[in-house]
């Protein structure tokens, strides 16, 4: 196990190295000056020039690089060019926020949505199982941003019970914040929590054929025993692959939530910093995110190992 995991901690760092590489040289093709970005429409030859040396931008992108990289592993990130502050605690508050949003969404549609792939798998055939992947299947296609638009004219509009938008801490007003979370988690875990049912179903099916189950059956064993200890253990390994994905597009891919709720979160800050060409803003927010991202995958491969023994000697 432990040179299992040692080899997929070396397969991560490598991902994120190569992430970075990406990142770094698709922000510098882009069109766009970010010093003119900064300093506006009125500014002059001399002073594009002055600023360039001062954000190290006429120095030949490959030293750029090795000097962002460098900055990295000493933890600093460099300041914004468009927001004018250090980037690393200015990432760090509005991870924050996102992760505030993304991580009850997660809970939300892992639960729910493995429950109802459960239900749905031991009533196959029944009206509940109808009802589970017609729900499933209306979830996966509804466009996010057209029902977030719909919740917040019905909900808050019409109805008055919840805020249209906005984010509050926690620690600052708990009940005016739990108000103000209910659409957008609601919202961001819909998709995977459909996604999630239906894998599960998937997965169950396929394991409570075996002859494994009939034997299980046959000795006289609960039928909740069989669906937790036997079936669903065995059906984890593609419904874990489904969870580290979703999680990993919850915090990454939350840009249209964050919009149409105005949560000051990544995703609004890495379009801002996008339109105005930040690009350390936008390269250290990435690497951030596809850290976390690789993060949750190497969880998901040791889980494997500790699920299936099978996987880590193979």
């Amino acid at each position: 196990m432990l040179s299992f995991t040692v080899r997929r901690i070396l397969q991560t760092i490598v991902v994120i190295f190569m992430v970075t590489i990406v990142v770094f040289f698709v922000m510098h093709s882009m069109p766009g000056d970010p010093v003119v970005m900064y300093l506006g429409p009125d500014v002059t030859p001399e002073q594009i020039e002055h600023y360039t040396k001062v954000f190290g931008l006429d120095q030949p992108l490959i030293v750029q690089y090795g000097k962002w990289i460098g900055n990295l592993m000493h933890g600093e990130f460099g300041k914004s060019i468009a927001y004018r502050t250090d980037i690393g605690p200015f990432i760090q508050k509005r991870l924050l926020v996102t992760l505030t949003i993304a991580l009850p969404a997660f809970l939300l549609a892992s639960v729910i949505g493995v429950g109802l792939g459960i239900v749905a798998a031991m009533k196959r055939g029944k009206i509940t199982d109808t009802i589970i992947s017609v729900i499933s299947n209306i979830g996966i296609s509804t466009p996010l941003f057209w029902l977030a638009i719909v919740c917040v004219y019905f909900f808050s509009l019409k109805l008055k019970i919840l805020p249209v938008q906005g984010f509050t801490w926690p620690s600052e007003d708990l009940p005016l914040a739990l108000k103000k979370m209910v659409m957008p988690v609601a919202m961001l875990s819909l998709g995977p929590l459909a996604s999630l049912a239906r894998q599960t179903r998937s997965s169950m099916l396929e394991v409570i054929r075996q002859d494994y189950i009939r034997t299980a059956r046959s000795k006289g064993l609960k039928e909740n025993d069989i669906t937790v200890r036997h079936a669903l253990r065995n059906a984890l390994i593609p419904i874990i692959t489904l969870m580290g994905m979703q999680l990993g597009y919850m915090v990454g891919g939350s840009v249209l939530i964050e919009q149409v709720f105005v949560i000051p979160g990544m995703g609004s800050m890495l379009i801002t910093a996008i339109m105005n060409k930040d690009y350390l803003m936008v390269q250290s927010a990435v690497f951030v995110i596809a850290s976390g991202v690789s993060l949750c995958n190497l969880a998901v491969d040791i889980a494997y190992g500790y699920i299936d023994p099978r996987i880590r000697v193979s």
